[in-house]
């Protein structure tokens, strides 16, 4: 990342960090193991106001990767969320769990038991039917991921979030060219805009 598009992610992420309630992040990095060889590494140099969703996609290192996380989120002072694993999140004492949207429904077991708790979502019909308090959006903009779908746009996604009552998060092209686009509307999230 230029020094300019780090700057303007800084701002983007400081500007989402504003219109989070406490104790939300403004932004969460995701690990991806297909496009960041060490989720480690990029907690040291995230922004503040920025928590990590470690995806492990069911690595035989979990375990380890998990608590070496929970280690350096601690040291930073930004939360700690594990993707659809809420026993590995329980075991390592992670502040959440993220569920894809084919299984958000199972959040309502876990509530009260982590600080956070969000989901996807990839439709208008999914945000509104969110039983998480927090819902990560894709694809806001053209994406690198394999998973994404068509991007929405900014000012389409503006729109979804002043009609909804979830806190939101646009994921899916999120770096510095982008972000400032959404972030006086809603949290960020994202994978190589944070590297």
């Amino acid at each position: 990342m230029s020094g300019r598009s780090k700057y303007r992610m800084l701002s983007a992420v400081r500007e989402a960090s504003r219109q989070m309630p406490s104790p939300w992040p403004g932004a969460f990095f995701l690990t991806d193991p297909n496009r960041v060889s060490d989720p480690i590494a990029p907690t040291e140099t995230l922004p503040a106001g920025t928590g990590v969703i470690y995806r492990h996609f069911g690595a035989s290192d979990k375990v380890e990767t998990g608590r070496a996380l929970r280690h350096a989120c601690n040291k930073r002072g930004i939360p700690l969320l594990i993707a659809n694993d809420p026993m590995l999140a329980k075991h390592i004492k992670a502040d959440g769990v993220h569920w894809p949207e084919a299984r958000a429904s199972e959040a309502r077991k876990w509530q009260g038991q982590f600080l956070f708790q969000t989901q996807s979502a990839h439709s208008p019909r999914a945000l509104r039917e969110a039983v998480c308090e927090a819902v990560l959006y894709s694809a806001i903009f053209p994406s690198n991921s394999p998973s994404a779908g068509p991007a929405l746009g900014p000012i389409k996604f503006r729109t979804l979030c002043h009609q909804s009552n979830a806190l939101i998060y646009g994921l899916g092209g999120i770096n510095g060219n982008t972000a400032s686009a959404i972030s006086n509307a809603s949290g960020l999230a994202g994978i190589e805009g944070f590297l």
